[in-house]
């Protein structure tokens, strides 16, 4: 019995973090891309159900083949054993940019 390869890809999308498991990626034709196939979700076999990997499921649902832009991808690691997939919003920098306090008053 062979053994699939299976890849854990982390990137950024839309200020979030998503961490997902294919058993194919490869450089796409698309400059700068890369193409993700066979996309890998757990199994529903528990009965607590994880909002993150359903957040994934929905999103991803009927997608045969997904674009990357090479650009956002953190980390790419060959696995054997899959783990879950999910999705955390980014709070970074970007939620944290405050006015600086003045007095208050604007120009006219």
């Amino acid at each position: 019995m062979t053994k699939k390869t299976l890849f854990k890809i982390t990137f950024a999308n839309q200020e979030a973090i998503y961490e997902i498991y294919a058993r194919s990626i490869k450089e796409s034709e698309m400059f700068g891309f890369l193409e993700v196939e066979e996309l890998v979700f757990g199994e529903q076999t528990a009965l607590v159900v994880d909002p993150s990997e359903e957040r994934l499921k929905m999103e991803f649902n009927n997608v045969k083949r997904t674009y990357i832009p090479m650009h956002s991808i953190f980390r790419i690691d060959e696995v054997t054993k899959q783990g879950t997939a999910k999705v955390k919003d980014n709070l970074g920098y970007g939620n944290k940019v405050s006015p600086f306090p003045g007095t208050g008053k604007t120009k006219e």
